[in-house]
């Protein structure tokens, strides 16, 4: 499974820009990667590790603006179509099973 991070959030005060970078660098240490400007992606292994990244995300959510949680399998991320833009090698798509040891 995959699991995808949307925000938007606010970057008019210093504070608001402190919240944004500090939420930033949280997705990145905890293994997300960037598929587009406000929107992470991470690869899911069980319910269980799901369950704690949904656990993570709210206990280091920042105190304004939107943050959505989405998943979907891999069959469904790697149906997904460029409609401008390019593959990025980065990315692991495939509806192979992957294990991670």
């Amino acid at each position: 499974m995959r699991a995808f991070i949307f925000f938007d959030l606010p970057t008019l005060t210093p504070e608001d820009r402190k919240n944004y970078r500090h939420f930033h660098k949280f997705l990145i240490r905890n293994g997300f990667i960037m598929l587009q400007e406000s929107v992470y992606c991470k690869l899911i292994t069980t319910p269980t590790v799901e369950s704690s990244i949904k656990n993570l995300i709210n206990k280091h959510k920042p105190p304004k603006g939107l943050v959505q949680y989405l998943s979907i399998t891999e069959k469904q991320f790697s149906r997904m179509e460029y409609v401008v833009g390019e593959y990025s090698s980065d990315i692991i798509s495939s509806n192979e099973h992957v294990v991670i040891l």
